[in-house]
């Protein structure tokens, strides 16, 4: 899946279900707004206009992965690479072939920026929110910031006597001022709970999950 500059790796029913917990709002949201100095953390407010923005595109999201499986028919043409066959796409995947997906489109004529659609779809509980008149506001109101930067790391199941070092799953920032319990935030925690609970399904491969916290000082960031 492309969007933008961005290309994405998707497991099709996660990333179906994903789409609709957020919408019916199984999953806890937060955004911190870069548009304020100093940032704010907030809910998503759908009476704002970034709001309703990004609801849309979640919608549109749910529009091409619905929970009873992709829909080929809402694809354009120049919008997919589907295999010469004429198997609906969902077989296609079933079958581990490749589907290039541009939604790119999902962004257009809105102000939602591509990190606030980033943050969402790698499923951050902290999202960066900000418009695209006030790009230059965020980076210079994160910059000037000392950050917390919250670390994902796996280990792989390693035969016996072989060590494994921990890799890198995904990690984010969030300003100080803004998560001064560090691990002990209600978000980290119920955030980290819900990694676990997925990778106590994943052990045969992954054999530990841990949350690793730091700090880090104001530097130049590119957004």
């Amino acid at each position: 899946m492309v969007i933008e500059d961005m290309i994405y790796l998707i497991h099709v029913k996660e990333m179906a279900e994903y789409v609709s917990s957020s919408l019916s709002s199984e999953v806890e949201l937060l955004f911190v707004d870069l548009e304020q100095d100093p940032p704010k953390m907030r809910t998503l407010d759908d009476k704002s206009l970034l709001g309703m923005q990004l609801i849309s595109i979640q919608k549109l999201f749910s529009l091409y992965f619905p929970l009873e499986g992709m829909r080929n028919d809402l694809l354009p043409p120049d919008r997919a690479e589907p295999m010469a066959d004429s198997k609906s796409l969902s077989e296609q995947i079933g079958s581990q072939s490749s589907v290039l997906m541009d939604l790119s489109s999902c962004m257009h004529d809105t102000e939602v920026t591509v990190p606030t659609v980033n943050g969402w779809l790698l499923g951050y509980p902290i999202v960066y929110l900000f418009s695209k008149d006030h790009i230059e506001d965020a980076i210079y109101n994160l910059s000037t910031k000392f950050l917390r930067i919250y670390k994902i790391l796996v280990s792989r199941t390693s035969a016996p006597n072989k060590g494994s070092q921990p890799e890198e799953l995904m990690s984010f920032s969030v300003p100080y001022e803004l998560s001064m319990r560090g691990r002990n935030e209600a978000w980290a925690e119920t955030f980290l709970a819900c990694l676990q609970s997925k990778w106590g399904r994943c052990k045969q491969t992954w054999s530990s999950l841990e949350m690793e916290v730091s700090e880090c000082y104001p530097q130049a960031i590119a957004l």
